[in-house]
């Protein structure tokens, strides 16, 4: 008896650690110190020290079930990219630069190709953000997970100087909204979206007019990485108030976390298409208007808060970034949460 024989392979394990060095590399920035394969990920804090009063931030979070659609399509190369969104748009909501990130994988057997297309994934999500991949692990689950199957998660860590942190504290009515753009279901809600399709590869592969794609690549299109793009707002001079990612819970989780008590955020729907795909699911799985909004980003994934005068500049910004945005809604008096009229 050996350790292969009680499902662990740890010849795989280096096998994957070989092929996904090349892509591992790319994100390297150069506070990076040491490379691939150490017991920990080295990174220097020359830069850091000259701030006036750094502060550190850190995200940690997974990609839900969206893993299974993973599965289901065979396509491993996206899903790190929702994995490092799902952390590093935390850490920017906080008006935070993401220095680096770590990543999890547990896996019922190691198959190096497979493995190294995950961490391709990361790296691209990493090189979107600017951070670098320092580290990661990934764990062979024999007898706890079905061979075919993994899962994923990340930690990202980042800085930002005190004065410059994103906290609503100041938010005040009048302040208006400004919504970024999602790129579809992002990695929130799929436990709803796998009961309102049938998860097989025939429905999947099916084509949409209304999408311009199948139905898989509609749902497995990586989350958006907005580290750029609040930093182009940064760079134009302009103050964020306030900042939410739309993730799991929608609008009326997600928006009044950025809110102080005593006012309220009034969200336009009609100053925007709501996405086919959001229509799609609403449609199919007879869900009620009030319950897309509490699960989906309907197509927002960033909303801002900021003061009048500056929602042409931060819209202007945005773009710039390569990123679209508009006018969502205002900021008014009342009791802290979400009115979508």
């Amino acid at each position: 008896m050996d350790y292969k024989k009680a499902g662990v392979d740890i010849e795989a394990g280096y096998e994957s650690v070989k092929l996904m060095k090349e892509h591992v590399g790319k994100t390297m920035r150069p506070e990076v110190l040491g490379g691939i394969g150490g017991f920990s990920g080295a990174f220097s804090l020359s830069k850091i020290k000259d701030m006036e009063d750094p502060v550190l931030l850190s995200g940690t979070d997974g990609c839900g079930t969206k893993v299974k659609l993973a599965f289901l399509m065979d396509k491993h190369d996206t899903i790190g990219i929702d994995c490092v969104a799902m952390c590093v748009n935390d850490v920017a909501c906080a008006g935070g630069e993401p220095l680096f990130f770590l990543d999890y994988i547990a896996c019922g057997k190691n198959y190096p190709e497979k493995i190294a297309s995950i961490v391709k994934g990361v790296a691209e999500g990493c090189v979107q953000a600017g951070c670098a991949l320092v580290g990661g692990e990934t764990a062979e689950h024999p007898g706890l997970m079905p061979e075919d199957e993994y899962d994923l998660a990340g930690f990202s860590v980042g800085v930002v100087e005190k004065k410059d942190l994103i906290t609503g504290d100041d938010i005040k009515p009048g302040d208006k909204l400004v919504a970024i753009a999602s790129s579809g279901v992002h990695s929130n809600g799929f436990s709803l979206v796998r009961k309102i399709f049938d998860m097989t590869k025939e429905s999947l592969n099916t084509y949409y007019e209304e999408l311009g794609a199948t139905l898989g690549e509609t749902l497995i299109a990586p989350t958006k990485i907005y580290v750029k793009a609040l930093k182009s707002v940064k760079d134009a001079g302009i103050r964020v108030k306030g900042c939410s990612h739309i993730t799991g819970g929608g609008f009326y989780e997600n928006i009044p976390r950025m809110l102080p008590d005593g006012v309220l955020a009034s969200v336009n729907k009609a100053s925007y298409t709501v996405p086919p795909i959001f229509k799609m699911m609403q449609k199919k799985g007879d869900v009620s208007e009030e319950m897309m909004y509490n699960t989906f980003n309907m197509g927002v994934g960033m909303v801002l808060c900021v003061d009048a005068r500056d929602v042409e500049a931060t819209i202007e910004a945005v773009r710039s970034a390569g990123e679209t945005a508009w006018e969502l809604g205002e900021i008014k008096a009342g009791e802290k949460g979400v009115e979508i009229c």
